[in-house]
């Protein structure tokens, strides 16, 4: 029987004055990332190296390393859409995406949260969603990159609902049967039936007592200072945050090197590391590879070639 042909990546280099090139080009030639899958890099001529698949993205002559930069931001989304149009027609098998300055795409005219909001979009699609991942620990975001203020205000029990739906089935094609959901409480102790407000009560119960009459297996809303661990030790297969750093602070914490994100509800396989563009250390050889090479092996576990 012929051996099965390793999964193809394709891997953007991000914004060029952070750390994303050159983690990317480490993992590139990293053995173990050699030993899963093929590459092509998408980014700058002016960083292709010699032995790596490249695509030429468009970028400028030059630029300052460690700083937020508009023609950096254009490079980034350039490199970004040659990817995005490769997993979208089938060309490669999955994308795997350094990270981008958010303020660089303003800057560049893309008023948007991020990566996610971008290939969504490009993507056609109104219903996908961030999944973090730290070992057992498992989060999809209710909400992404925007002010406190509004992620708690753009709560209702509809979004909670559907974003319980959206987590089922995305864990189901994970590979887990029936999974267990916990909901993230907002308040303190979730409310404390109200001593400690309200919105638990009124917004979040409601909505997981419907996924439940739909066969989901939800529960909470949980206090959120404890939920976290109890589903990093293998309490529950998913947990749903409301707010950006409600998920980010557990996973960041417990990641380690190896936290990665994925988008669900997207029509192909898109994994990123979980750490930002890091400018405080760009181009200085001190940036670590390794985060990147899990979210590589991870989308080559995932994205498997069919025999």
């Amino acid at each position: 029987m012929p051996a099965k042909e390793l999964p193809l990546l394709a891997l953007t280099l991000g914004d060029p004055a952070g750390i994303g090139p050159e983690i990317a080009l480490r993992a590139a030639v990293d053995p173990r990332v050699r030993a899963a899958a093929r590459l092509v890099l998408i980014g700058p001529r002016a960083l292709r190296v010699d032995g790596i698949e490249w695509v030429d993205s468009a970028a400028p002559e030059r630029w300052e390393m460690g700083r937020v930069q508009r023609v950096c931001g254009e490079a980034a989304l350039a490199a970004l859409r040659i990817g995005h149009e490769l997993a979208f027609t089938g060309r490669v098998d999955a994308l795997v995406t350094a990270p981008v300055s958010k303020e660089a795409l303003h800057l560049a005219g893309e008023k948007v949260e991020g990566q996610t909001e971008l290939l969504g979009r490009w993507c056609g699609v109104t219903r996908f969603e961030m999944l973090a991942i730290a070992g057992k620990l498992r989060v999809m975001l209710l909400t992404r990159h925007m002010p406190l203020r509004r992620a708690i205000e753009s709560i209702t029990t509809a979004r909670v609902l559907e974003h319980l739906r959206l987590f089922d089935e995305s864990l189901r094609k994970l590979g887990f049967a029936a999974p267990r959901i916990a909901l993230a409480g907002l308040n303190p102790h979730a409310g404390e039936h109200g001593v400690l407000g309200s919105e638990d009560d009124e917004l979040l119960a409601p909505a997981v007592a419907s996924a439940r009459a739909e066969g989901i297996d939800a529960s909470g809303p949980h206090p959120p200072d404890t939920i976290f661990l109890a589903a990093s030790r293998g309490a529950h297969d998913g947990v749903l945050a409301l707010y950006h750093d409600q998920a980010f602070i557990p996973v960041k914490l417990l990641s380690g090197d190896h936290g990665v994100t994925v988008i669900a509800g997207l029509p192909y396989l898109r994994v990123s590391p979980v750490h930002g563009t890091a400018f405080d250390i760009a181009g200085q050889g001190k940036a670590s590879p390794e985060n990147l090479v899990a979210a590589l092996l991870q989308a080559a576990d995932w994205a498997q070639v069919s025999p």
